[in-house]
This record gives structure tokens, sequence and C-alpha cells, in this order.
């Protein structure tokens, strides 16, 4: 069941995954699982082959190697014979009843025999006779001399008169029975001598240097630091006759030693690949080691280098696969991108070069739509822009007839006759702000103009409110020559007034702030520091601003403030109308403390004004 349930949410992640990952993800499996197959298979049969070859290697080696040991017994057997051709000298081994000169002849005898073969074998290190009675005859071809009462205490010496052969070799023992009791170790090749009637009359040994056993061809030396190949002769009982890391110099006696009496036999097959074999008297065993893993290093050099191959080819598949996803999903990226677009008003068609496939065919259709709607919604957004224009002029052409400003004039001439100073002054505040809005309906005023409106507009307020307001403009003259909308300043003003200045016994304070941001629009605030409202109540009033460009698509009118203004709503549809959506009109506010009303608008220089 835990099983079963994995496999789904597994399955649940693969759904929800993005088209482009689902596709990259696709080629990676359909390329990397039989790249791995085939590696998995060629490496297996690389090193079982690799594993073969070694084996066959090893077994001819081995078959060589048991050739050079019988010729090498038949040899030191053809040698040693020799000294049973003269029989009366092997009668009177141990003879104690021999006159003192027939024992200095039998010296001398037994000398020249023992020179005889060191001169047939070179190699020998030291040779010695040993009677029954433990007399010893030495004969060495090196300044080692033999300690004789040493030598019989050896625990090899005292086996080899128990050989069931006449011809034997002792396996690997030290030199402690010379006097320069030099390191390292020799092997004891050595024959039984027989009295006529058959009984123990003595042995013959021969020292040798484990080298001259056998010696290494140049494969095998190659083989052997390739694969760190072994060759050990033994005996029937154990005992290593010869070992190739001792011969070789790749450890020393004492080193083999101690790991052979670790180890008991020292044969350990544990990761190791064995040939064994005989002699042909089946004396002596013959033992070839191959370390596995040094065999299958070459295999596992292979296994690295196939790795390589894998991520190398996993790289180039991953740019392959994200550029075919890419050029796959980037089209239908681009549609849902013109989608969300269209969502919020922008109709755009698609315009980057379309494949011809069905995807391509998608895309036809779709910019069809985009343009047939952007069609559609051009021709009510231009009837909408052209009543709202027409409203607003009529607006203006209501306030701004110039037979009203005349009219003014004069009864300011009638105020100043009859000496009513207060009255041709409002009169004079008020003609001047009809004659800042004459002729100003087919061209945007200047910031500059939409301030002298506004200081008119509040010193007519000041008279009646016996100067409660107070004004403050702080704007840089790159801002004062901008262009502006009509009748922006002066409403927002207005609606500071009428709903922040309840309190007549204080002074309400006004300021006008303009500032270029960085980017190249004009960001005003008209803040003041009157009740203020319900900062629930100002979020809400900023919500509908912001929606104002939302009714640009309604054919039917639109409701102005009350009291006759043109209204915060006015002026948010306004600036959306004329600089389009991303500008706006937002009101911040705290109960008490004051109302801060700011509007975003594009920075536009005065006709003729260098920019």
């Amino acid at each position: 069941m835990a099983s079963i349930k994995r496999l789904k949410r597994a399955w649940s992640g693969v759904q929800s995954m993005k088209l482009n990952r689902k596709f990259m993800s696709s080629y990676l499996l359909v390329c990397i699982i039989p790249l791995v197959i085939v590696s998995v298979i060629i490496y297996d049969q690389a090193a079982e082959s690799l594993e073969e070859a070694a084996q066959e290697f090893a077994a001819l080696y081995t078959s060589q190697i048991e050739s050079s040991i019988n010729d090498f017994m038949m040899d030191y057997d053809r040698v040693t014979k020799s000294i049973l051709i003269d029989a009366d000298i092997i009668s009177r081994l141990g003879d104690d009843t021999l006159s003192m000169g027939d024992m200095i002849a039998n010296k001398n005898t037994i000398n020249r025999i023992l020179m005889r073969i060191a001169v047939l074998k070179p190699e020998v290190s030291s040779l010695m006779l040993v009677t029954k009675g433990n007399t010893v005859y030495q004969y060495a071809n090196t300044s080692s001399i033999v300690n004789e009462s040493v030598l019989l205490r050896q625990d090899w010496y005292k086996h080899s008169p128990d050989s069931q052969d006449t011809l034997f070799i002792t396996p690997l023992h030290d030199r402690s029975y010379y006097e320069d009791k030099g390191e390292g170790a020799v092997l004891t090749v050595g024959r039984v001598l027989l009295n006529p009637n058959g009984t123990y009359a003595g042995v013959l040994l021969i020292d040798l240097d484990p080298t001259q056993l056998l010696k290494l061809n140049e494969h095998f030396l190659v083989a052997r630091d390739k694969y760190d190949m072994r060759v050990i002769i033994s005996t029937k009982a154990g005992g290593i006759v010869y070992h190739s890391d001792l011969t070789s110099g790749k450890t020393n006696w004492k080193q083999l030693y101690e790991k052979n009496s670790a180890s008991g036999s020292g044969q350990e097959d544990k990761g190791l690949i064995v040939l064994t074999g005989s002699t042909g008297s089946d004396k002596l065993l013959v033992r070839t080691e191959i370390p596995r893993d040094k065999l299958l290093l070459e295999i596992a050099n292979m296994k690295v280098f196939t790795f390589i191959i894998i991520a190398v080819s996993l790289l180039v598949i991953m740019i392959i696969s994200i550029a075919m996803s890419s050029y796959i999903t980037r089209p239908i990226l681009n549609l849902r991108r013109s989608m969300k677009q269209a969502e919020a008003g922008q109709y755009h068609p698609i315009e980057l070069k379309i494949p011809n496939d069905e995807i391509g065919s998608l895309l036809h259709s779709y910019n069809k739509m985009i343009v047939t709607i952007k069609t559609l919604i051009e021709e009510v957004y231009l009837a909408e822009i052209k009543q709202r224009h027409a409203k607003f002029l009529s607006l203006q052409h209501q306030i701004n007839p110039h037979m009203l400003y005349n009219t003014l004039e004069s009864i300011r001439m009638k105020a100043l006759v009859k000496e009513q100073d207060e009255i041709a002054e409002m009169i004079k505040i008020l003609a001047r702000m009809f004659r800042l809005s004459l002729g100003k309906e087919n061209h945007l005023y200047t910031v500059r103009h939409e301030v002298d409106y506004t200081v008119n507009y509040l010193k007519l307020q000041n008279i009646r409110y016996d100067n409660r307001f107070k004004l403050h403009v702080r704007m840089s003259e790159e801002v004062l020559q901008s262009r502006i909308l009509p009748l922006v300043f002066q409403p927002i003003v207005e609606n500071s007034m009428n709903h922040g200045f309840l309190d007549y016994n204080r002074e309400m304070n006004i300021c006008l702030e303009g500032a270029i941001t960085p980017e190249k629009d004009i960001l005003f605030k008209i803040t003041d520091d009157g009740e203020g409202m319900d900062p629930q109540k100002a979020e809400q009033l900023s919500r509908n601003l912001l929606e104002a460009g939302a009714d640009k698509l309604k054919l039917d009118g639109i409701a102005e403030a009350s009291g006759g203004s043109i209204g915060l709503k006015n002026i948010a549809e306004r600036i959306k109308l004329h600089y389009g959506d991303r500008y706006y009109v937002k009101v911040h506010s705290v109960q008490g403390q004051g109302t801060v009303v700011e509007f975003l608008i594009p920075a536009e220089r005065e006709e003729g004004e260098a920019e």
C-alpha cells in the first residue's frame, strides 16, 4: 500500500510539472536509460573478457613454470647422482675404524666431488655432505662458512633424513647457520645417500639462492607490474620454496615469514584469481595468484571513462532537451503572456516568429482574435473619449464665457467708484481666475497656471473666511513649466476645505508639492492638516479612484460629485484617459491629522521649451 501511495504521489508530481520540464524529463529518460544499459553491458563484457584473458595467460605461464621446475629437478638429480658412482666412498662415510691416512684420503675425495658439483653448478652458494655420524664436509663458492653445530640443530635439517624421496627440496629458511648470519633466505636441494645394503649413510645438501630456482622472464615482469601477479612454489606440507615477491625484491624474507606464519599456509584465496599445478613428480605445488582488484583496475578505469561519457552525454542531452523544450513551449508561453496582457486590458498580438505547425496555427488564430477585439474596443473607447471631451468642454464653456469676464470688469469698476475696495478686490481675483481659464480648452495648462488659479481661488476663500487658509507651494521651476490638465489642483483644494475645515477657530494649512521621479514622471501631493477621515474610508476611496479607468468603456454619463464640483473621480478618470492606465490618483488620510491626495502624470514640457 505504501508503495502504491508513493507511486501515486510521484505521478501527481509529474502531472503538476510544467510542460517544458515534462519535455526535458522525457528526452532525458529516453536517451539516458538506453545509454546506461549499453554502458553496463559493455563494462560487464569487458571485465569478463579481461579476466578470461588473464586466466589464460596465467595458466600458460603456470604450465611453463611447471616445465622449468621439472627441468631443474632433473638437472639436480643428475648432478647429485655423480656422488653415487664411487660406492666405496659412501660405504666409508661415518666409518670410525679407518686409519688416519684413509680418513684424509677419503676427505680429499669428498672435497673433489663437492668441488666438481660446484663447478658444474656455479649458482650454488654452498655444498655440504653430512654423514650418519654428523661429520660435515662443506665446500662454498663464496666466502660464507657454515657453522656445523648450528646446521645440525636446524629443524629443516632434522627432517631431511626422513624424506621419502632420495632427492628433495626444503622450504625457504634463514641463513642463521652461516658464520656471517646474513639476512635473506635460501632453499636447500638435498639427496639422501644410502649404503649398498640400503641403510642411511648421509645426506648431500646444496644451498641455493631462491632466484636460481626460477628465472622470471620479461613477460612475467610486465604482467607482475601491471596486475600484481605472484608465483608461489611450495611443498606438499605448505612450506614455501619460492615466492616471486621475494625474488623480485618486492618483499623481504622477514616480512614473508611473518605473513606466512600469521596466515597459516599463506594461501588466502579471497579476492584472488588462483591457478594451481604441480611438478611431474608431485613433489612441489605451483600456485599463480592474480589479485582481482588489480586485474579489474583497467576495468575500473574503463568504468570511470564510461561515467565521463555518460556525464558528457547527459550534459549534451540536457542542452538539446532544454533547447527543444524551449522551442516547443516558447510559443505557448508567449500566448499565455499575451492572454494575461489581454486580461489587464492590453490587446497586443504576438509579434514573434510563429512556427508553421499546429501551435503556429493556434497563434495565428489568436492574433486575428486580438486584432478584432482591439478594433472593437478602440471604436467604443474613442466614442467614450469624444463623449467625455464634449462634456468637459461643455462644462468649461459654461464657466468661461467672455461676456462674464467683461461683466465682472464692469462690476469691479463700479465698486471702485463707490470706494468698495474689498468687493473690487474679490471681483478682480475672480476675473483673474476666469482669464486663466479662457482659451485653454484646446491644449494643456502649465503647472504654473494651475498654481496661479488655485492661489486666486484661495484668496477668494480667505476674504470669505477671514484668512483662515494658508497655501504653501513647493515646486521647482522645471515642474512649474510642465504641462498639466486644467482644473486639477483647485477641485482637490476645494474638497480639502469642504471636508477638512470644520474648526473655524484655527487656521488650515494646505501644501502643494511636486517632484520629478526617476521615471521622468511628476508626483504631486496636496496635503492639508484638517480633520482627515477614517483610514478605511480613505482606503475605499483610493480603490475607487484606481478603478476609475474601468469606466472608460461605458457609454453612459459620468455622475459628478455632489455640490456641482468636478470631483476626485472625474480627475482620476481624466488623468487615465489622457495619460494612460499607469497614472493614478490616491488618497491617504488619518482621522484628526489631515489628508494627502497624490496623483502621478508624465513630465511634459511646455511647447517651445527646450528639453
